[in-house]
């Protein structure tokens, strides 16, 4: 007598003899279409018929997750990722062979019944009374792929993949329920189409043309009889008959469906034995899925579009939403990665960095106008080994989308936005402070945007040399990055319109915090990413207008329906005649400032150097009117390190500025994207220069503008004799402190 299972419950033998008793009662009719009524098993009240009169759509037409393919502007490959490895195929390319093999040890009378076989049944029945247990099953191909469609649905869900295969009656009937309406409304060849491509072949290959690939790298119309056998035993135990590692194992198994085969007549016994004469042939082909996939370094790009399905509503209402849809695939998404660009990006950002040095370094660009995300560089590779100095953390993002969580602090990239939030309350850059290389500010001489003082004790600013010292004008400040000059234009700007100019141009911490309200944000010890500042920057080559930064410009279904995605939001943030101004200061900067290491000589490029507190961060942002990089260089993991008696690329530097490092790695992206035939200028604008004093000693330390503050280019340069050394070093960003210097993240 067959035993029960431990706990008392019934075996399978015991529960098919009960549900074919039941059923015969019932008047079921097993080939056909009635199957008693739920109540009559008494199986509603645990849910497990829910819907048992009305087959769910989902049956006949499954979504099935398939590979996402990430595509360059261009149309180039960049990666691909999936949850599951699948390719959906029509039936016709899927080789005959493959077919007959898969009916052949799977359901051999598949074209001869309905959704069940009773022949079958009775047959496994009389199998399992003589073994004492349960030795064989009696499902069909169709029964086999109502079950394997919620195995599909319930994804990673352990609880759901177990209600969905656990043995009980109450889920064998509603399997056989559903399995006699997909028979009636799909038929055979499509029940085999949908079975072959969600069946699991092992090797995280999903479908027949996954495991064609992954076992003998070719499609699956093109598997040759011996190799279809293969696929097809491994079905019914994808580990135990893994022909990667049981090759014996693998091997009897197909050699039992071979002769299988030849009993139902798909071949003849001479073809069974020559196929079971031959070796496996494995030509084996490793699963790749991801961003570790992606070509040109461009993994910290590809996972940041990841990100954005991930995260953005455009793609989904809740996090749940955006995640199945993921992790179903089937996408083509088409985004913003200019090969040409990601490549000088890759090369810029490991040309000067090794990825075995300290530190690293961020290149990223932006297309001024568009918000196009254009490159992502690193000089550490993406992957997950740190022994090979791998990282997934993407430097030139905040952490939301895959980056680091507060960014790095900005330096002197900083003041070209309160020199702008200047300019827009008409003060006029002849104003003109003649200070010696330190002061002390007095906090309550700032005012937050509530009007109060923003503290009571006293700041001390001082540049980065002695002989920095007054007069200067706002080009001439901006040239040589004078500290003092930005402390005092930013108390005459108001600290208030400060925050507010970085706000409009997108400023905020790699957590996502705004900008706070002290004095020290002019000399940029508030932090941002190497996006947000390319961004930002951007916005003064597109004549003062922000736009956000986008990554995706297409999102394609398996069906070829295109999905909304994100859009650039564009917002003026200063005027026309602002932007153009900063952009004539900021070509100084390039030209004869301390920023000569990264200027092009072949087209008109601005743009400004930064560091901080004891060179922790280095920084060169800059653009032309096409083009928009920021380039960062520190210390990416742990404590942060200064940069001074530092060897960095296998170069030695005492120490490291913005001009001397982030600078040439700029030019070097921006040489590499920009198309030479393409050289367009900005906005041609005169910028007013200050004349000094014949007495310089009077009113020292106070602004000066006034009817000889109109100086115009062409005429003599009252600030001619003011020189830009082609290094100032560090003076890009000594902050706040006794010293002058910013604190580090």
């Amino acid at each position: 007598m067959p035993k029960k299972r431990s706990g008392g419950g019934l075996t399978t033998t015991q529960q098919a003899a009960k549900f074919l008793g039941v059923a015969a009662l019932s008047g079921a009719v097993l080939a056909g279409i009635a199957l008693p009524a739920a109540g009559v098993l008494g199986l509603a009240a645990k849910g497990t018929v829910e819907g048992f009169d009305e087959i769910p759509s989902n049956l006949k037409t499954p979504p099935l997750s398939q590979r996402t393919t990430i595509l360059d502007s261009g149309g180039g490959l960049i990666a691909t990722d999936y949850s599951r490895d699948r390719t959906v195929v029509p039936l016709k390319d899927i080789s005959p062979y493959m077919q007959d093999a898969i009916i052949a040890i799977e359901d051999s009378r598949f074209y001869e019944h309905g959704a069940v076989d009773l022949k079958g049944i009775l047959r496994a029945m009389n199998r399992n009374v003589q073994a004492g247990g349960a030795a064989q099953g009696a499902s069909t191909l169709t029964q086999q792929y109502v079950k394997n469609v919620f195995v599909e649905e319930a994804g990673d869900d352990q609880a759901k993949v177990l209600e969905a295969t656990q043995q009980t009656l109450g889920r064998k009937v509603r399997e056989l329920k559903f399995a006699i309406q997909v028979e009636e409304e799909l038929g055979k060849k499509k029940i085999l189409e949908n079975y072959l491509n969600i069946t699991f072949f092992g090797q995280q290959a999903y479908g027949i043309e996954a495991a064609s690939q992954r076992y003998f790298s070719k499609p699956a119309k093109n598997l040759k009889l011996q190799e279809a056998a293969l696929l097809a035993g491994i079905v019914q135990s994808p580990s135990r008959y893994d022909p990667v590692n049981d090759v014996q194992e693998a091997t009897k198994r197909r050699n039992v469906v071979l002769q299988r085969m030849a009993a139902t007549k798909n071949i003849t016994q001479a073809e069974a034995d020559k196929a079971m004469e031959s070796p496996l042939g494995l030509k084996v082909s490793k699963p790749r899925s991801g961003c570790i996939t992606a070509v040109e370094g461009a993994g910290f790009f590809c996972n940041y579009v990841r990100k954005t399905v991930l995260s953005d509503p455009a793609f989904g209402k809740t996090e749940a939403e955006r995640k199945k849809l993921w992790d179903l695939g089937g996408l083509t998404i088409k985004t913003t990665l200019d090969p040409k660009a990601q490549a000088a990006a890759n090369e810029a950002a490991t040309s000067r960095v090794n990825k075995t040095d300290g530190v690293a370094a961020s290149v990223v660009q932006v297309q001024p106008g568009s918000g196009k995300i254009l490159s992502m560089g690193q000089s550490r590779p993406y992957g997950l080994d740190g022994t090979k100095n791998e990282t997934v953390i993407n430097l030139a993002v905040g952490s939301a989308m895959g980056g680091t969580t507060y960014g790095f602090q900005v330096g002197s990239t900083f003041k070209p936005f309160t020199a702008a939030a200047a300019l827009e309350k008409g003060i006029s850059p002849t104003t003109v402070y003649d200070d010696p290389w330190k002061i002390i500010m007095e906090k309550s001489d700032y005012r937050d945007c509530s009007g109060s003082p923003t503290g009571s004790d006293q700041w001390p600013v001082q540049n980065e040399l002695e002989s920095e010292k007054g007069p200067y004008d706002l080009t001439s400040a901006l040239g040589k990055s004078i500290n003092t000059y930005f402390a005092r234009l930013e108390q005459k700007v108001g600290l208030c319109e400060t925050v507010t100019m970085a706000k409009k141009l997108g400023y905020e911490a790699g957590n996502g915090r705004k900008l706070g309200e002290d004095p020290s944000v002019t000399l940029g010890v508030a932090e941002n990413t190497p996006l947000g500042m390319a961004t930002a920057y951007a916005a003064f080559a597109n004549r003062g207008t922000y736009c956000t930064p986008i990554a995706i410009e297409t999102v394609t279904t398996r069906a070829g329906k295109q999905l909304p995605v994100p859009k650039t939001a564009c917002d003026r943030a200063m005027s026309e005649n602002t932007a153009d101004m900063i952009n004539q200061m900021l070509k100084g900067v390039v030209e004869d400032g301390t920023g000569t290491q990264a200027g092009l000589t072949d087209r008109d490029n601005a743009g400004k150097t930064g560091t901080t507190d004891d060179r922790k961060d280095a920084w060169f942002v800059g653009y032309t009117p096409n083009l928009s990089t920021a380039v960062w260089v520190g210390d990416d993991v742990g404590e942060k390190r200064g940069m001074f008696n530092i060897t960095i690329g296998g170069q030695y530097y005492d120490k490291v500025c913005g001009g001397c490092l982030p600078g040439p790695i700029w030019r070097t992206a921006m040489t590499g994207a920009l198309n030479a035939s393409e050289t367009p200028t900005f906005n041609p604008v005169s910028v007013p220069r200050a004349k000094p004093k014949e007495d310089k000693d009077k009113n020292k330390g106070r602004d000066k503008e006034g009817e000889d503050g109109d100086e115009k280019p062409g005429q003599d340069d009252p600030f001619g004799d003011i020189t830009f050394p082609d290094l100032i070093g560090g003076n890009q960003g000594r902050t706040g402190g006794q010293d002058g210097g910013a604190n580090g993240p």
